[in-house]
């Protein structure tokens, strides 16, 4: 009786080196498709390093550092944003009330706090470890991982937080603890971008929410491609305003309401 191939051996990486290319991560036939390494380290030059070429970690507390790059890759587009009546009539009342503000990186380190009690889809404890937090505010102090705030009388409602490299924009994780609090988060998320040329917003896996709201796969190479672009121009100044909301709100809500 033949057995079957054995995958490829996971290369292991030392503090500071270099990750492999991420089309040398495990496939279909492998064990854990979209692994791409483990080890390394996880201070802001690796992180840079990572995300420029579409590299994220992802690790369980049990486990060592694992760098990941899935293909394909969940991914959405700014211009195909699903924006629900339902979510356009309380950005609507959101944008005009005085009680209601967004607002980029004032509590970063609340928003990740925050998120690392969320559960990711198909985990049940966080994947949010306090070494990822604190290189996720090293990276914050670099200026590259940035926090979009959800506040309602002065309180920080709900929020996500993200990578941002020139115009390439990497989610990470979002928390709600008022209802619609993490959409209102993203929807500001998806005006800036579309306010200042960023065309993808990357989601990493796919999961049935992030694919209510318009996130799709796509193919790697074409995901690498953008973010190759991406990468070399300009970036934004971090910084929301309220006329972004525009490039939401004057187009036709998608009709369900839902």
């Amino acid at each position: 009786m033949s057995s079957s191939p054995r995958p490829r051996p996971l290369p292991w990486l030392a503090p500071g080196e270099t990750l492999p290319a991420p089309e040398q991560a495990w496939g279909a036939g492998d064990p854990v498709p979209g692994l791409l390494a483990a080890g390394g380290s996880l201070d802001v030059h690796s992180l840079l390093q990572a995300y420029g070429r579409g590299i994220f970690p992802w690790f369980s507390d049990d486990q060592p550092i694992l760098w990941w790059s899935p293909d394909p890759r969940m991914v959405l587009q700014t211009a195909r944003f699903r924006l629900h009546r339902s979510l356009a009539r309380t950005l609507r009342r959101f944008s005009i009330s005085p009680r209601c503000q967004i607002r980029f990186d004032h509590a970063f380190e609340s928003v990740i706090q925050a998120c690392s009690q969320v559960p990711r889809d198909g985990q049940a404890g966080t994947w949010i470890l306090p070494d990822m937090i604190e290189a996720y505010l090293k990276l914050h102090r670099a200026g590259h991982a940035h926090s979009v705030e959800t506040w309602i009388d002065g309180e920080l409602v709900g929020g996500l937080y993200c990578v941002g490299i020139g115009r390439a924009v990497f989610g990470e994780s979002m928390f709600a603890l008022r209802p619609d609090a993490s959409k209102i988060a993203l929807a500001a998320l998806v005006a800036f971008c579309r306010s200042h040329g960023v065309v993808q917003i990357d989601c990493q896996q796919n999961t049935s929410h992030l694919a209510s709201l318009g996130a799709a796969e796509m193919p790697r190479a074409a995901f690498l491609s953008q973010v190759g672009h991406d990468v070399q121009q300009p970036g934004p100044q971090w910084l929301f305003e309220p006329v972004y909301w525009k490039t939401l709100l004057t187009a036709r809500p998608t009709s369900t309401t839902t």
